[in-house]
């Protein structure tokens, strides 16, 4: 992990705060823009963004859209006409063409989301392109972060970017397309010292997993992570379970609301150990928990869209940023304390272990199938 200094960075919060800033970039574009998606929805964020881009190519801009065969299937060809008479290119990473098939194959997802606009400014966070709440009726952000980025490491997310659209043309074309030279790299705007972790198939097959174990087993003080997914492998418990031993305080805000059921019961069944090695565990009920961030002892934080499960490090494409510096992680820090203090309930150890059988037997089964799915694609490693 090579940090890179110069970078000014702001913490964006919710869609709410994250839209806004994407717009006002990719309509102050002025050579090109990408954007890589996990899930574009047919809404009002979706129809936002299209326009936008659409917009930005018809003045010229080299606009580049990755969409996720799977997450953004239902992409409409309404927009893709759209975009394309405009001169956009859109492409997709991994097309579903056997929905049917169950095969190892189909989870190896784009599951990134970033932006990188004339490779001086760029987003990296966990917020898809879709309307930022909860339900239509229900009108509850849901929680999350990205990250916006100006300065050198922009230039980092650029080529990251770059790398994977020529890896996915010639997939889908058979020959490189070749993406022209980036502009030239920004200078100092900031800083901040930040670093742009990725994880894929090929060279950086374990990078974020090892990012996240470095900073748990240096961590003297304090360990707070936020994660939507959270089903951990044997490392990452025993990591976690190994520094509240030494003393360090271990939080941990994960989801409360039943968004899934086999992903909700089967990571519930990881609590009890935890909890008794003494980690701390709340409970986020306000709305659903999208967050995948992190703060180490006050002074490194991580933002991005891996997950702590082995869907996002032992297959997806992801993209987090880690930074180096007190101040933000101070902000991202406290952010976390306030959605803990007024919208979490957290796990007492007794109460746990005290839950009606019934919810124990649902909680074991849905771990039993987890590990039986875990083994069925080979991961057996992991757990």
């Amino acid at each position: 992990m090579q940090y890179v200094g110069g970078n000014r960075l702001a913490l964006l919060k919710n869609g709410v705060q994250y839209f806004p800033a994407l717009a006002a970039a990719i309509e102050a574009a002025q050579r090109e823009v990408f954007l890589e998606a996990y899930i574009y929805a047919d809404d009002e964020t979706g129809s936002l963004v299209a326009d936008l881009l659409a917009r930005a190519a018809a003045r010229g801009v080299a606009v580049r859209l990755l969409l996720d065969g799977f997450g953004a299937r239902e992409f409409p060809q309404r927009w893709r006409a759209m975009l394309r008479a405009a001169g956009a290119e859109v492409m997709v990473f991994r097309p579903e063409v056997a929905e049917l098939r169950l095969r190892r194959g189909r989870l190896r997802r784009m599951h990134r989301k970033l932006a990188c606009v004339d490779a001086a400014l760029a987003f990296v966070g966990g917020i898809n392109v879709i309307d930022d709440f909860d339900s239509p009726t229900e009108r509850r952000p849901r929680y999350d972060y990205a990250v916006r980025i100006e300065g050198p490491l922009a230039a980092e997310v650029r080529a990251t970017a770059a790398r994977q659209w020529q890896q996915v043309a010639w997939a889908a074309l058979r020959r490189r397309q070749r993406v022209p030279p980036a502009p030239p790299a920004p200078g100092p705007s900031g800083a901040h010292r930040a670093a742009l972790v990725v994880r894929d198939s090929l060279r950086h097959r374990s990078d974020i997993e090892d990012a996240y174990l470095a900073q748990i087993e240096s961590a003297r003080e304090e360990i707070l992570i936020a994660c939507a997914y959270f089903f951990p492998g044997r490392r990452f418990r025993r990591a976690l379970i190994v520094a509240a031993a030494r003393g360090v305080r271990v939080r941990l805000l994960l989801q409360g609301r039943m968004e899934y059921a086999l992903v909700s019961y089967a990571s519930r069944a990881l609590y009890g150990v935890l909890l008794d090695a003494g980690v701390e565990i709340c409970e986020y009920q306000r709305s659903i928990l999208h967050a995948k961030v992190a703060v180490f002892d006050g002074r490194v934080a991580c933002v991005g869209s891996s997950n702590i499960d082995p869907f996002s490090l032992m297959l997806a494409r992801e993209a987090n940023v880690f930074v180096d510096d007190r101040g933000f992680a101070a902000e991202l820090r406290a952010s976390l304390e306030e959605a803990i203090r007024t919208g979490s309930s957290s796990l007492p150890p007794r109460l746990w272990r005290d839950q009606p059988l019934l919810v124990r037997v649902r909680i074991w089964l849905g771990y039993a199938l987890a590990r039986a799915l875990i083994s069925l694609f080979g991961f057996e490693r992991y757990h």
